[in-house]
């Protein structure tokens, strides 16, 4: 990526004098140096984009003429840098149409989320504040990221997932250093779902962390704040399957928007996302008993489910090359698959799930 290295920046009455000298424009000290700064800006970009060094009394006179546009021209070649640098994604709607209406919490996010920002212009006539930080919690398998994938479609911003990994990567004395770097970064961005998923390792509970996790929580605190004071157009959205261990400090109004749980499927949430993997498997559908897969599949996650069409489907691959014969996926297929598959929610689960609801969610 190509980065904008800029000079050691002079004093205020140097810059002033600079701009004087270069245009006869006059301005006070502190003006000059903040204006100074993006005279440079403006140089080197449009130095990148005739492919020459540009002069300063030309990038000088040329931004004074023309503020406005040079800025805004500045911030979106700096957007693309970042965009390209976080491997930002375009996902596409379809992805919503994949979540069974009645699977909670997509009526929440269709009406909290997603209608407030489409609807703008409605949101400000009734003083709709559109959330900007959002914490999804549940147990693992429930489906968070890929409600947080569907959102970035369906509005069609871009999809930035932020690993832990990522933060870690120049050892754990410089994740602080790299959170405060990465979300930066995204305060300068428009139209953009940034994510970061089992959040629970990145903004521990302070009373039973070391040195290092507290630095990264306390860091976490002073972020937060910062992104959603911004006007721009954002979704900074964290996923946990454990959210007991989070920072109470984070849980508090005034840092995310809303706490939104994410549990197991009904019926119809399970039907839903059934059709959509038996579409992918060699079947004919007057042989599958759509209802009695759907009763066999309780407790089922999402993520479960793609496992057992998984599982399906390298077994008739399996059966297909050892008879050489066309082999259709049934019922009895999934009958004879379904009972080496544990689901992972168990009623002690689902019940603390519970607990966690009534404690923890805020919407």
């Amino acid at each position: 990526m190509k980065t904008n290295q800029l000079p050691e920046m002079p004093s205020p009455e140097a810059c002033a004098s600079k701009i004087f000298e270069i245009s006869g424009a006059r301005f006070e000290p502190e003006i000059a140096r903040d204006l100074w700064q993006k005279i440079l800006q403006h140089k080197w970009l449009m130095s990148e984009k005739l492919g020459r060094d540009v002069g300063l009394r030309t990038a000088c006179i040329d931004f004074l003429e023309n503020m406005d546009q040079a800025i805004r021209e500045y911030m979106d070649y700096k957007r693309r840098d970042i965009l390209a640098d976080m491997g930002a994604q375009r996902l596409g709607s379809e992805t919503w149409d994949t979540i069974s209406d009645s699977q909670p919490p997509k009526q929440l996010v269709q009406k909290r989320i997603i209608l407030p920002l489409k609807e703008e212009g409605l949101s400000r006539k009734h003083g709709v504040s559109p959330p900007k930080t959002i914490i999804f919690f549940g147990p693992p398998g429930t489906g968070k990221t890929h409600f947080v994938k569907a959102i970035a479609g369906v509005l069609s911003w871009w999809y930035i997932e932020i690993l832990p990994s990522m933060l870690m990567v120049d050892g754990a004395d410089r994740i602080g250093a790299n959170l405060h770097n990465v979300m930066e970064k995204a305060r300068a961005l428009e139209d953009a779902v940034v994510f970061i998923d089992e959040f629970e390792e990145i903004a521990y509970s302070r009373h039973s962390a070391n040195r290092v996790d507290k630095s990264i929580t306390n860091e976490f605190l002073k972020q937060v704040p910062l992104l959603k004071n911004r006007g721009n157009r954002i979704l900074f959205i964290c996923a946990t399957n454990y959210i007991r261990q989070l920072d109470a400090a984070l849980l508090r109004p005034g840092r995310f928007d809303c706490i939104i749980p994410v549990g197991g499927l009904d019926e119809d949430g399970r039907r839903t996302i059934l059709e959509r993997f038996m579409s992918g498997l060699n079947i004919n559908p007057a042989n599958i008993d759509f209802d009695l897969i759907v009763k066999m599949t309780a407790r089922f996650t999402p993520a479960d489910i793609e496992y057992l069409f998984q599982q399906a489907a390298q077994f008739s691959f399996e059966q297909e090359f050892a008879s050489k014969r066309n082999f259709e996926v049934t019922t009895s297929t999934f009958i004879e698959i379904l009972p080496r598959i544990r689901p992972s929610l168990t009623d002690e689960i689902v019940e603390e799930f519970q607990k966690d609801i009534i404690t923890y969610s805020r919407v």
